[in-house]
């Protein structure tokens, strides 16, 4: 018996390390992939991307000193712990803003945002902003954020101010370099990456409104909406050989002027895309997300098809360490079983 245990627990180790590289390659036979499957409910924005595991922040998205261990928040935002957080309310002359305190270091990724523009009147504005960008928790002239900004900025812009011939709202990205001003006389026109008309995304009782950037490193930039209906979505952009900071900041932002809106963040989903083929295509359109009994401020997804050219290489040195564990556990055993057997001599 005790010459059959060495040996034993080496084939349960190598089945099992097996069994897991099978059931992980099982997986890599479907098109899209994202490095985590976990998913945690009722949670504050999440912290931004990273390679790493994830971790996040209960409800009521804040601890006993009103702060958050992630996300910085300032301006006029205010946080409803368990319904949204308001950037704007709808009063003039508004502006706030919510940051990640760690920056977003994943290549290739998604982020799924649902967002609330509603309000009273029938004029309204200004809009709000979502950014990825090396500065962070800076209030501002675009949007309630910093002016001459580096990294994207993507434009949720309900008032229009000088744009003959585009119908409003109109959502548009923006790269900028550090040095050159958004163009807020004529809507973003000279800074204008890609954009899209969007009516009927604000006042949106029925179902949720969405938004969905998702981005493969130096390869493309895609933007969808979701408003017309749920589980619907709509492409607005989809740009190649764009290029974003690779260390930047995930934050969101609104303003208003003399006319008002309420601007919200309801929930949150960042997805860390990754293939071992290595090659990069777009991710496929989620049913409907974020309803009913859906997770408010998630952090890395649940499931969602991904696919890039970053993640060959860990899954490569996954089954290098396995492969490795295998062996030197083989070893111990037959270094036991020749022990034993040298005991059994004498």
């Amino acid at each position: 018996m005790l010459l059959a245990r060495p040996w034993a627990a080496v084939s349960l180790l190598a089945t099992a390390a097996l069994g897991w590289v099978n059931t992980a390659s099982a997986q890599d036979d479907g098109e899209i992939k994202t490095t985590h499957t976990q998913s945690t409910t009722g949670q504050f924005p999440p912290q931004p991307l990273s390679p790493d595991a994830p971790t996040s922040t209960p409800i009521p998205y804040l601890d006993s000193d009103m702060q958050s261990r992630w996300f910085d928040f300032g301006g006029d935002t205010i946080v409803r712990t368990d319904k949204y957080i308001r950037l704007t309310a709808d009063r003039a002359s508004r502006a706030g803003w919510l940051f990640s305190r760690v920056p977003l270091t994943a290549t290739n990724w998604e982020i799924e945002v649902e967002f609330k523009i509603h309000g009273q009147g029938n004029l309204y504005g200004d809009g709000m902003a979502m950014w990825l960008t090396k500065q962070r928790g800076q209030g501002g002239q675009v949007f309630g954020s910093t002016d001459m900004f580096e990294g994207l900025g993507i434009f949720f812009d309900t008032y229009k101010n000088n744009r003959p011939g585009v119908v409003f709202p109109y959502v548009m990205a923006m790269l900028g370099d550090g040095k050159t001003p958004y163009d807020k006389a004529n809507d973003g026109k000279a800074n204008e990456l890609a954009g899209c008309s969007a009516r009927g995304i604000r006042n949106q009782h029925t179902h949720p409104t969405k938004a969905r950037l998702t981005y493969f490193a130096e390869k493309s930039l895609s933007l969808e909406l979701q408003y017309k209906s749920e589980s619907t979505w709509t492409p607005c952009f989809d740009i190649p050989s764009v290029k974003i900071p690779s260390v930047a900041y995930l934050g969101f932002s609104a303003e208003t002027g003399e006319l008002s809106d309420n601007h919200d963040i309801v929930s949150v989903q960042t997805k860390n895309l990754y293939s071992a083929g290595g090659t990069a295509e777009k991710s496929k359109p989620l049913s409907g997300s974020g309803g009913a009994g859906t997770a408010k401020f998630p952090t890395a997804g649940t499931g969602m098809k991904g696919r890039s050219g970053g993640g060959g290489w860990g899954w490569f040195f996954l089954k290098f360490i396995l492969f490795g564990v295998v062996v030197a556990g083989a070893y111990a055993g037959f270094t036991m079983y020749r022990t034993n057997r040298r005991r059994d001599r004498f």
